[in-house]
């Protein structure tokens, strides 16, 4: 047991095995830094097993894609790795899911300290009810991160870096709900990115958006590596392929493969992975 649990949650990744269980990989390829790993991870709801007993590593400063149909466990599985599941009436979890070297179920870490180091952003959209500004700073507020003469700058570099800047130089006191959706959710990535996480979780972050705004979210996400690990939802095939180094198909609350991107996803072992990246399930 550690004494300070900021600490623990952002201690260094350590050197590791990661094993993907896949022949054709590389042994080098098991020699990865490894921030974050579930082990035997089950979880469910009330009387309902979703996930059995996942094993899956998440290479530092990587892009790794979970595929699969609806109803297979993923967004569940991405809301297990920082806690989000922890007040839906029903959950449990077997197993662990650890962030450099701690236990992130463990009774020493804050779920709000771990939230902060293990970042997320959903499906829609979903900025705060007040200014752009103070969306993108609120993060950095609340964990007590920076001075209030300093916020300004924080929250104009964050809007810099997420390229949503020039559109709304002029307005950052306005309210974020008349913002594009695109522009939306780059303005919850910005959020998300200012208080400095490790760990980048994504649920599905184009589903509601056009294609030009797509294209300009998938080219940040590729621009966060390797600086940030990032573990993102899609049932887009063609965006795995895209921007993901690393990828896992789920179905039926089981991890049925994983590896290298190009692997899974253009010449899978297993059939079944086989008949979904085909799109010949179903």
């Amino acid at each position: 047991m550690t004494q300070s649990l900021a600490s623990d949650i952002t201690t260094g990744p350590n050197q590791g095995d990661f094993d993907y269980s896949q022949k054709r990989i590389d042994d080098a390829s098991s020699q990865l830094q490894v921030p974050l790993k579930t082990i035997d991870l089950s979880v469910g709801f009330s009387h309902s097993t979703i996930l059995n007993e996942i094993s899956l590593s998440f290479p530092k400063g990587t892009i790794t894609a979970l595929v699969g149909p609806t109803g297979c466990g993923k967004s569940t599985f991405l809301r297990t790795l920082n806690r989000m599941n922890d007040h839906v009436r029903g959950f449990w979890h077997k197993g662990s899911v650890v962030l450099d070297d701690v236990n992130i179920y463990d009774k020493s870490v804050d779920p709000l300290v771990l939230r902060r180091n293990v970042g997320m952003v959903f499906q829609r959209p979903n900025p705060f009810p007040m200014s752009i500004k103070d969306n993108v700073v609120s993060g950095v507020k609340a964990h007590k991160l920076a001075k209030r003469k300093d916020l300004l700058a924080i929250a104009e570099s964050q809007l810099k870096e997420v390229g949503l800047y020039d559109a709304i130089a002029d307005r950052m006191d306005d309210s974020p709900f008349r913002l594009s959706g695109g522009q939306q959710q780059l303005l919850c990535l910005a959020r998300a990115l200012a208080v400095g996480p490790e760990v980048l979780l994504l649920d599905e972050p184009t589903a509601s958006l056009d294609p030009v705004s797509t294209s300009s979210v998938e080219s940040l996400i590729s621009a966060l590596v390797p600086k940030l690990t990032i573990v993102i939802v899609t049932h887009n095939l063609a965006q795995a392929r895209r921007i993901a180094q690393h990828a896992a198909f789920f179905f039926n609350g089981e991890l049925v493969e994983h590896g290298l991107a190009a692997q899974v996803l253009e010449d899978p072992e297993h059939e079944t992975t086989a008949q979904f990246v085909t799109g010949r399930m179903g």
